[in-house]
């Protein structure tokens, strides 16, 4: 008697271990975790831009999920021919800067040519990453972050995405101008200035705090003197 072949279930790898061409067809047959997979996996990213141009956790967060509804209510014309993450990071600029357009009208380009183009100034290199060892360092961290977070927002909003695309997102000059619907000679003349507004800007929130550096009063100003006498006690014969 021939035995009859027992089909063998087959089970789906990790969506996590799967490539965005992978997950985007479970995707529009509306598939629940490759949709959750894809959003984890670009959250960071489109909430940096949206931050960049709307200024506002909130917003941005209401910007992301707007943009990720609309890319996928329109998943079928998504031909693959750029990367998911690019098609996304659009969508979301798009959505930012329309936001942004119905509310108020954008920082004149000229007069903030005026205003930084007579200073100096050199470019701001950021920490790639940081690592708290304790609380100490991590509260230096957060206190390092908020600076740069409000340096960053008070750029015009058109210095603000060029900076956030290339010095926290790590885009290239090209992809940055190609989002932003620029030129790349445009895209880096704005980075420069955008550097050098920010290192004004971090100069001017720290005027003044030299003097605090290094602090050495209180408790352990007291505890000094008790080990100086301590020792000239044990010194004394």
């Amino acid at each position: 008697m021939t035995a009859i072949p027992v089909p063998v279930a087959r089970h789906r790898p990790p969506l996590s271990t799967l490539a965005d061409a992978e997950r985007v067809p479970l995707a529009r047959k509306g598939d629940e975790p490759a949709i959750r997979a894809i959003v984890q996996r670009h959250n960071q990213r489109l909430f940096r831009t949206a931050r960049a141009v709307i200024r506002n956790d909130w917003e941005a967060e209401d910007v992301v999920q707007a943009a990720y509804v609309k890319a996928f209510t329109n998943l079928a014309t998504f031909r693959g021919e750029a990367e998911l993450s690019t098609w996304l990071t659009r969508i979301t600029l798009n959505e930012a800067l329309s936001r942004v357009r119905s509310r108020k009208n954008t920082t004149g380009l000229e007069e903030i040519d005026m205003q930084t183009t007579s200073r100096g100034g050199e470019i701001l290199h950021f920490p790639s990453s940081l690592s708290a060892a304790d609380p100490e360092t991590e509260l230096s961290r957060s206190q390092a972050r908020h600076l740069l977070e409000h340096a960053v927002d008070e750029l015009p909003d058109e210095f603000r995405a060029v900076f956030v695309l290339r010095d926290v997102e790590g885009m290239s000059t090209d992809e940055a101008a190609s989002y932003l619907g620029i030129k790349p000679e445009t895209a880096k003349t704005r980075l420069h200035r955008a550097r050098r507004m920010l290192r004004q800007s971090i100069e001017k929130q720290l005027s003044g705090a030299f003097s605090a550096l290094f602090p050495f009063d209180g408790a352990r100003c007291a505890f000094m003197a008790d080990r100086v006498v301590a020792a000239l006690r044990h010194e004394t014969p």
